[in-house]
């Protein structure tokens, strides 16, 4: 189970009579109309403006097609997921951009050009509609493995169109289960009925635009008439529900996501739904006989006390019958945490980090107590994710391992013998050159002396004059960890040429567990600057680079780091690429799903909050007459997670100060900014092509 998805965000409310009018009069305020024809024939001025400054020419061209080829390339590996007898995989390439749902055997899989049987080509098909749809994965009726709720979103939105799909006819079934565009939450109850989480009309959505009700639904009848079984609060984030199909465990569940740090859990017992007694910001799953619990606080039950970020088990019976009893899988040091855990058949998978590195463990409850054993195969410094094949009927893991010099592996283990080395199915050839790179682990001290890890890839005869460009990437929030793994866009475009990358392990992240990311929410959001701009001086004073040749990049929560240290620090840095990102902080909750945000920067409507939260609000921060770096921000239209408003209304307000940036709305693509490898290309393309002309052709 790995942690809750950034799209899962927090609300938090208040009534009108707590708002604090908008502090002073924003001109830019026409720009968050998304679609509106005033907004977007200005976004397609920027566009042109920046294609003409760095989006052409034959510089442009190569680097464009060489991210292309490596997004096209045949030779990628085929992540494969395994459903009845066969494996299945999502494919793009050149010749099927939209993508190829595609399956082939194990057997067949093993051989250097396996035989692939195409299920669904989605290329095809958006022809055929009309529409530009998006791949948003499928829902599968297990153990059976035939039926599937495939998920299709027009131009990469969150929201998406759900309909039923038939594996053995390879084809959608008329008259199946069929779900118009929404944020919806789907999963089967049983062949004929399903829960379903939707937009139902006027009081079926929370505040932030999620469903707040759950309907089981039973096949042949009006999706309008299914009778809710669970309905949440105006003010929660999310509610879902799900149905453990594991013959012999079979159990209703369902989750009242009240806020992106808190939930409420129930399971079925009759005809009512009993809620599971755990504390509010402790994540919890089931798997076959076992309650799992993941805690964000310490726990105190029957005199024990169990430690933050520890992973607990439960009889899960015996628990909703009173016992208490708990056993421990995972106990947190102040440099280790959990990243998360999965079930096979027999055994519970850990992955967790010791400072910063991946380690699994393979657990399994014998004679009365649990039993650890780590797992083969994992690399020392790098990412290692291990996904169980089939928990049903196998202790059998896909365990995919890179680090930043070395390819990604995909290889098969059996959690049942975890000390054998897993059988290498695939490996990805070298996407750059990596010869003469090193990957090193350092650590800055932040404003308040806290030590903040860094990794830095790059030449190992790196001249320590402050010469070499260099690219600083950060995250620091939502209790994400950023682990080095292989990035063959980031070493085609920018390690290749001599130049360093380097990833800070910032407060906020994930990295330390629980403790590591509420140290920078709300009021002590700054620490998450502080530390990322401590590990800008620390490059600075280890004469790695300097401010002019020091660019930095970030995205989503990522895009609103970047948007601080531009208004905050512009002293460290010659270039900043800011992405997806939020950043005017005054509005966000009131743009799309910002709203359930406040539990990570809070609530900018209640006074107070606000007072805290405009020290980082960049829109707000940027001075007229100030000297800053050159930034280009980069959104997308369909973006229906962070609004495109943000990207927006700052490059207007830095246009209006004449500050020198540049900007690029695509006209599609979602919050990961692209719909397909050939608009990802030219995104990456176009960012790489400003960190170039900023750091290594600019002669400032």
């Amino acid at each position: 189970m790995s942690r809750a998805s950034i799209c899962c965000l927090l609300i938090l409310m208040t009534t009108a009579a707590t708002a604090e009018p908008v502090p002073d009069a924003d001109p830019y305020l026409w720009l968050e109309d998304v679609g509106g024809e005033k907004p977007l024939a200005w976004v397609r001025e920027r566009n042109a403006e920046c294609v003409a400054a760095i989006g052409q020419g034959e510089a442009f061209v190569a680097r464009e097609q060489r991210l292309l080829s490596i997004l096209d390339s045949k030779a990628k590996i085929p992540y494969i997921s395994k459903i009845g007898g066969h494996f299945y995989n999502f494919w793009r390439d050149a010749a099927h951009p939209k993508g190829l749902w595609r399956r082939t055997t194990l057997a067949e899989y093993r051989k250097e050009e396996p035989a692939w049987e195409t299920v669904l080509d989605l290329d095809a098909l958006a022809a055929a509609e009309g529409e530009n749809w998006v791949w948003h994965g499928a829902t599968v009726l297990e153990p059976e493995g035939r039926l599937c709720l495939v998920s299709l979103s027009r131009g990469g939105a969150d929201a998406d169109v759900v309909r039923e799909f038939d594996l053995s006819t390879k084809a959608f079934v008329t008259g199946g289960f069929t779900l118009p565009e929404a944020k919806s939450r789907v999963a089967w109850r049983s062949r004929d009925s399903l829960f379903v989480a939707s937009d139902f009309g006027p009081g079926s959505l929370t505040s932030s635009g999620y469903p707040r009700t759950v309907r089981e639904w039973t096949r042949g009848t009006p999706l309008a008439e299914a009778p809710v079984v669970y309905e949440g609060q105006p003010d929660d984030m999310v509610v879902s529900a799900w149905r453990d199909l594991t013959p012999g465990f079979d159990r209703d569940v369902v989750i009242r996501q009240k806020t992106f740090y808190s939930n409420e859990m129930f399971v079925r017992h009759g005809r009512q739904f009993v809620k599971i007694d755990k504390p509010d910001d402790a994540n919890a799953t089931v798997h076959r006989e076992w309650l799992l619990i993941e805690l964000r606080s310490d726990w105190a039950v029957d005199g024990m006390v169990f430690a933050a970020g520890s992973l607990l088990a439960a009889d899960c019976d015996r628990f909703l019958a009173g016992d208490r009893t708990l056993h421990v899988l995972f106990t947190p040091t102040p440099r280790t945490s959990l990243v998360g855990f999965s079930g096979t058949r027999n055994r519970i998978l850990l992955t967790t980090l010791d400072n910063v590195r991946s380690r699994v463990t393979a657990t399994v409850f014998r004679d009365g107590t649990w039993h650890f054993e780590p797992v083969a195969g994992v690399p020392e410094i790098g990412t290692a994710t291990a996904t169980p094949v089939d928990e049903y009927e196998s202790d059998e893991f896909f365990l995919i391992t890179a680090d930043p010099v070395e390819p990604t592996t995909l290889a098969l283990g059996t959690a049942a013998e975890p000390a054998a080395k897993p059988e290498r199915l695939r490996q990805s050839p070298a996407f750059f050159e990596a010869r003469g790179l090193k990957v090193s682990q350092h650590e800055a001290v932040s404003a308040d002396g806290t030590r903040v890890p860094y990794f830095q890839i790059g030449p190992a005869d790196l001249p320590l004059d402050g010469s070499t460009p260099t690219l600083l990437y950060g995250y620091g929030g939502f209790e994400i960890p950023l682990v080095p793994s292989y990035d063959p866009l980031t070493g085609a475009a920018w390690l290749e040429r001599g130049h360093v990358y380097v990833i800070a392990n910032i407060r906020g992240g994930g990295e330390f567990g629980p403790a590591w990311h509420q140290a920078a929410l709300k009021a002590s959001r700054p620490r998450a600057y502080e530390d990322f701009a401590a590990v800008a001086e620390d490059l600075i004073r280890r004469k790695v680079t300097s401010p002019r040749r020091l660019g930095i990049k970030g995205g989503s929560n990522g895009g609103l780091l970047v948007g601080n240290m531009y208004v905050r620090r512009p002293d460290l840095f010659g270039a900043v690429v800011c992405q997806v990102p939020l950043l005017d902080m005054r509005r966000f909750n009131v743009l799309l799903a910002g709203a359930s945000w406040m539990g990570e920067y809070g609530n900018p409507d209640l006074p107070k909050e606000w007072a805290f939260i405009r020290g980082f609000s960049p829109y707000q921060l940027v001075e007229r007459g100030r000297a800053y770096p050159p930034i280009l921000i980069m959104t997308s239209t369909r973006d229906d997670r962070v609004h495109p408003g943000h990207a927006r209304k700052m490059t207007a307000r830095l246009r209006e100060f004449g500050l020198p940036v540049l900007s690029y709305e695509n006209i599609e693509g979602g919050h990961g900014g692209a719909a397909d490898n050939r608009q990802k290309a030219f995104m990456d393309a176009l960012a790489y092509a400003f960190l170039e002309r900023e750091l290594v052709a600019s002669g400032k």
